[in-house]
């Protein structure tokens, strides 16, 4: 939702501030992806949504469900309780990754694939993309059978087709010229 991130990016970039200055960004990234995902739960957001549940409660039914978290990051989520704001740990998980890895030069490719590619295969993709962009680069797979043969890569807003489809598409519009 919209709203939600509106009202998780104060709060993501708050949390990346303190991670930023204590020099542990991965600690963060885990301890906020636990977080999201006991908030994702549905038995803690009937929990966290009950009124008798008081607000100590919760941060503590959190602390206590998403393990090892520093002092820091206990205060984090005792803030979020208090101004009952747990429900969008999913959210601000997204944005301080995504701002993780804009500070580290990281860049998310979409790489859509007609089959499954092999481990070999993609490492060798990311590689060549690593190159091409001059950055790291954290790829997620999808397999479209519609692509009929070869790879879509999508990264930021620059997108590669090297798909049967999107050879053909060229082709046909290459032909009506």
């Amino acid at each position: 939702m919209a709203e939600n991130v509106t009202v998780a990016r104060p709060y993501a970039e708050a949390a990346f501030k303190l991670a930023r200055e204590a020099n542990a960004l991965d600690a963060w990234v885990q301890a906020l992806s636990r977080l999201a995902a006991v908030a994702s739960e549905p038995r803690i957001q009937d929990s966290i949504g009950d009124p008798r549940v008081t607000a100590s409660q919760a941060a503590r039914m959190f602390v206590e469900v998403a393990g090892d978290l520093t002092a820091d990051q206990k205060n984090f989520v005792s803030v979020l309780a208090e101004n009952e704001r747990l429900g969008v740990l999913p959210e601000i998980h997204d944005l301080f990754a995504a701002q993780k890895d804009a500070h580290e030069g990281v860049k998310d490719a979409l790489v859509s694939s007609a089959f499954p590619i092999d481990d070999a295969t993609l490492a060798r993709l990311i590689a060549d993309l690593e190159v091409r962009f001059k950055a790291k680069v954290k790829a997620t797979v999808k397999i479209d059978p519609e692509l009929i043969g070869g790879v879509k890569i999508a990264v930021g807003d620059e997108v590669i087709d090297a798909s049967v489809r999107g050879k053909l598409a060229a082709m046909a519009a290459a032909l009506q010229n």
